[in-house]
């Protein structure tokens, strides 16, 4: 009898049933998690190249249709906000720039360029890593707009 006992209990010792579970639970975390964040971050930058593509087209737009004396360029930058804010994403005045081929700027014929440069922050990325590892990633968009030929250039 000792000896079938001590066979059961080196069978029950070396049993490895459940064993696969934990180690297909362990791995699964391992690589889904850096692949999780790689998603997150992809569609984050993705969107933020959306909305300031937008942004850049839709200030261009109200720039060249405004009357300037209403003040265009205050309503093209509240214009790129808006388009931004959709996006979930907060734009800065100073991150819109408007590049006029002739002056003034909207005489009939000329064009308007629009740049955008935004910074997308990574998502959940510490700020403790300070300069060694890049926060954010660069997101530029440019539109050029025509004024009407036919439009006063006031």
């Amino acid at each position: 009898m000792s000896t079938s006992i001590a066979h059961a209990l080196r069978r029950v010792v070396r049993d490895d049933s459940g064993n696969a579970i934990v180690e297909f639970v362990y791995l699964a975390i391992l690589l889904m998690i850096p692949l999780v964040y790689l998603l997150l971050t992809v569609f984050r930058i993705q969107g933020a190249a959306y909305a300031v593509s937008g942004a850049a087209r839709e200030a261009g737009r109200v720039y060249v249709a405004s009357d300037p004396a209403e003040g265009a360029p205050v309503r093209a930058v509240a214009a790129a906000s808006l388009v931004m804010s959709d996006g979930g994403f907060k734009l800065d005045p100073d991150q819109l720039e408007f590049i006029c081929s002739a002056d003034p700027c909207r005489t009939p014929g000329a064009t308007i360029a629009v740049d955008i440069d935004y910074a997308v922050g990574l998502p959940f990325l510490p700020r403790l890593l300070g300069d060694d590892a890049p926060a954010a990633i660069r997101v530029r968009g440019r539109h050029l707009e025509v004024v009407d030929r036919f439009r006063d250039s006031r």
